[in-house]
């Protein structure tokens, strides 16, 4: 049993990851934003940013996200876009080798 993180649950500490385990390469992350249109101004999106920052260093937020086992990893618009385009990278490679296709 292992957690498919790369870094050690806060939920369950004592589960080792998979890599910690013997097998590398393999990562499967949960998460969860908030997404705007393209077309939202950018003073919107870096209030939008400056607000939710704040939610996520309260102490009693990160206390029930943790209670929920999630760890939040706040950052900027940026580093989300970042993520997004990982992880689609990532998944479009799976779905090339599995070939699936769109139904």
């Amino acid at each position: 049993i292992a957690v498919t993180t790369t870094k050690r649950s806060q939920a369950m500490p004592e589960l080792p990851t998979f890599l910690e385990s013997g097998l590398a390469g393999y990562e499967v992350n949960a998460w969860y934003g908030l997404l705007v249109t393209g077309r939202t101004p950018r003073v919107i999106v870096s209030r939008l940013n400056q607000e939710l920052q704040q939610v996520l260093a309260d102490a009693a937020t990160r206390k029930r996200f943790a209670q929920l086992g999630m760890d939040p990893l706040p950052g900027t618009a940026a580093d989300f876009a970042a993520l997004i385009r990982s992880e689609i990278a990532k998944w479009a490679k799976v779905v090339r080798a599995a070939g699936i296709q769109p139904e």
